[in-house]
C-alpha cells in the first residue's frame, strides 16, 4: 500500500516524460479527451487529471467498485466530487432513470466539476452539482475554510507535507448537513455515497443522520488515518460514528469483513497512506 506521497513522486516521474514529448509534437498541458465514455477537460500538470488522462480512471479501483454495485435508476451521492474523475462515471452506471448529487466545496474544483459535467449533456442530465462543505451542524456553522482539492505535478512551496495537495478557497460554498442538503434537493432515496473529503468525514457523519438511518446506503469511502487527525479526529471516532448507525466495514476488493478494531485497521495502513473500503450497513448486501 503506497503513501499519497509515493504515488504523486511516481506520477510526477511519469508525466515529465509525458509532456517532454507533447513539447515535441508542439501539444500543451491543456486537452480534452474521451475516456471510457465520457469526455474530460484535462490539466496534466494537475495529479487527478493526468491520473485520467494516463489510467482511463482515477482509482480505478473504486470506479470498478462502484459500477458492480449500482444499478439502473440508482440515486448516488458523490462526496467530495472534485473534478467529476468519479461523477461522469457514476452517472452512466445509473443510467437514464438514475441521479447523481455531486458535492464540492471548493471554487477551484466545482468550477472544473461542472465544466467537466457541461461537456457531457447526455450525463449531465441526471447530475446535480451542488457547491456546499459537508458539516455535523448548520448551527452557528463558522466561514468554510480552504480545502485540498489541486494535486500539483510540480513540485511547489507549501503543499501539504504528505499528501502534497495545494489549499483552494471555497468563497462560493455554504456549510450545510447532508441531511439539510436531501430534503432541498426533495431526495427520495439514497442507494450509495462515494466519500472522499480528506479527514472531515466524522462532522459529514454527525450531519447524515436522516439519511443513513433511513435509507442506509452502501458508502465507498477512504479510510485516512493522517487525515482524520489533522481535523482533531481518529479512525476510532469515524469508526464509533458508523456503527452507531449500524454500519460495518469490508473490504474493497474482496467483500471480507474487516475488524471493528481501529487500531488493527491502523496497524495495516502505512503512515500517509489511505485505504478505500467498504461500509454496510447491516442487513444490506449492495446499493
Amino acid at each position: 500500500m503506497l503513501s499519497t506521497k509515493q504515488k504523486i513522486a511516481i506520477a510526477r516521474l511519469a508525466q515529465a516524460v509525458v509532456m517532454a514529448a507533447r513539447r515535441l509534437a508542439g501539444l500543451g498541458a491543456e486537452t480534452h479527451v474521451t475516456r471510457n465514455g465520457a469526455r474530460f477537460a484535462l490539466d496534466l500538470r494537475e495529479g487527478i487529471d493526468f491520473s485520467i488522462w494516463l489510467l482511463g480512471t482515477f482509482e480505478p479501483e473504486t470506479v470498478r467498485c462502484y459500477q458492480q454495485l449500482l444499478r439502473p435508476g440508482n440515486v448516488v451521492l458523490d462526496i467530495g466530487a472534485n473534478v467529476g474523475a468519479h461523477t461522469l462515471f457514476l452517472a452512466r452506471a445509473v443510467g437514464e432513470t438514475g441521479r447523481v448529487v455531486a458535492i464540492e466545496p471548493t471554487d477551484y474544483a466545482f468550477s472544473k466539476l461542472s465544466a467537466n459535467c457541461a461537456l457531457n449533456p447526455e450525463l449531465a442530465e441526471r447530475i446535480q452539482c451542488v457547491q456546499a462543505m459537508l458539516v455535523a451542524s448548520e448551527d452557528g456553522a463558522p466561514e468554510t475554510p480552504r480545502l485540498y482539492s489541486s494535486w500539483p505535478l510540480a513540485e511547489e512551496r507549501e503543499l501539504h507535507g504528505i499528501h502534497q495537495g495545494r489549499l483552494m478557497t471555497t468563497s462560493g460554498a455554504r456549510a450545510r448537513t447532508l441531511d439539510s442538503v436531501a430534503r432541498e434537493l426533495a431526495l427520495d432515496r439514497v442507494d450509495c455515497i462515494k466519500l472522499d473529503i480528506d479527514g472531515f468525514e466524522c462532522g459529514m457523519i454527525r450531519g447524515a443522520g436522516e439519511v443513513l438511518e433511513r435509507w442506509h446506503p452502501t458508502i465507498v469511502m477512504e479510510l485516512a488515518p493522517y487525515a482524520l487527525r489533522e481535523q482533531g479526529e481518529s479512525l476510532h471516532a469515524l469508526l464509533g460514528l458508523l456503527a452507531g448507525h449500524g454500519y460495518a466495514l469490508f473490504d474493497m476488493a474482496t467483500g471480507e469483513p474487516l475488524s471493528p478494531d481501529a487500531a488493527v485497521l491502523e496497524a495495516r495502513i502505512p503512515q500517509g497512506a489511505s485505504w478505500n473500503v467498504l461500509a454496510r450497513a447491516a442487513g444490506t448486501v449492495s446499493a
